[in-house]
């Protein structure tokens, strides 16, 4: 790493922004965190490619895959630890990346709706955290890199296979694209990739370029600790009757729909500033209309344009707590946070 110029520099800054924007973004705009991870991965890929266009260098010998991917004959001290994580943002070409991110984006999305983001992310990072010290252990020894977001797509479908095994998800199995089991989606694409280490064991199957293990590591690891993660999260872990995506969705919504705070009583009146003009009205619409999440917000944020924080008389702004939307003073929580 000390020999880069600044051309290799700024193609490690172009590559780190690319990869955390997606998730500011998601973060800011209250967004789905697995589509986040999608664009993060692409995004990393095309400058990825680009460097290797720029600098005409095959792929497997570029300095990012050797400086960022996993070298298990290295990594015997926390100095080379970083790779834990920047290899799951590198692949080989375009095959490698678009394989994963269908994975993180047909598994992802109704996982997380399952999970909520926070747990989700957990889920990705032992996914490939998993996948890597599973490459790291059986390879001790190699020097050849191993990079890919193939470990954490793994993490993504042992999580959905120890939690609700039995949700239907649209995937591409069996040369057919419809609403597949994730028990049966879990069967082929593991069994495959059992499989196939069981070949190159018996030196049946030749050389391979694909790290197998890594695969399986990301699918046990995520599999062993999803059900304790998954405490908690939005969509129970007794709910397993085998719902579709639309039920799933429409589950989730009347879940985040029975977390909304009681309109009844509001602060103004309790501190004996109750509202006028504008601000009355927008609060007696809001009492009428706010019964949905999206009126709800609507009118949250017409009631913020129209209204003072009761205890300060400072400004008051509208937040969002996943899909729930609030009202909270600029100055202080503590001062108003409702409903």
């Amino acid at each position: 790493m000390s020999s880069l110029d600044w051309f290799d520099i700024f193609l490690l800054a172009a590559m780190l922004s690319a990869a955390i924007a997606p998730f500011i973004w998601a973060m800011r705009s209250q967004t789905s965190v697995a589509l986040a991870t999608v664009l993060s991965l692409l995004l990393v890929s095309f400058v990825q490619f680009a460097e290797s266009s720029l600098g005409g260098f095959v792929m497997s010998q570029s300095w990012v895959i050797d400086s960022l991917g996993i070298k298990p004959s290295i990594m015997t001290g926390p100095a080379e630890s970083y790779r834990m994580v920047t290899a799951a943002w590198l692949h080989a070409d375009w095959v490698h990346v678009l394989g994963n991110i269908i994975v993180v984006a047909l598994v992802g999305v109704p996982l997380e709706q399952r999970l909520g983001g926070r747990r989700w992310v957990a889920v990705y990072c032992l996914g490939f955290i998993g996948g890597n010290i599973a490459w790291i252990l059986t390879h001790p020894d190699s020097t050849i890199p191993a990079i890919g977001a193939s470990g954490a797509a793994f993490g993504l479908l042992g999580a959905y296979m120890a939690c609700w095994p039995d949700d239907k998800i649209e995937f591409p199995l069996l040369f057919l694209i419809r609403a597949w089991p994730v028990w049966l989606i879990v069967f082929v694409r593991l069994g495959l990739e059992v499989w196939q280490i069981y070949d190159l064991q018996t030196a049946t199957a030749g050389q391979s370029n694909v790290a197998h293990m890594a695969h399986v590591g990301g699918f046990f690891l995520a599999y062993l600790l999803a059900r304790p993660l998954a405490r908690g999260a939005p969509s129970s872990l007794d709910d397993s009757g085998g719902i579709s995506g639309t039920e799933r969705s429409t589950a989730m919504r009347e879940h985040a729909k029975s977390r909304m705070g009681d309109l009844a009583d509001d602060p103004w009146s309790k501190s004996g500033n109750p509202l006028h003009g504008m601000a009355a009205r927008t609060l007696s619409r809001l009492r009428e209309e706010g019964d949905e999440l999206e009126t709800r917000r609507a009118w949250l944020e017409e009631l913020s344009e129209n209204a003072i924080c009761p205890i300060c008389d400072g400004e008051i702004v509208t937040e969002m707590d996943g899909e729930i939307c609030y009202l909270t003073c600029t100055l202080s929580g503590a001062h108003l946070n409702w409903p």
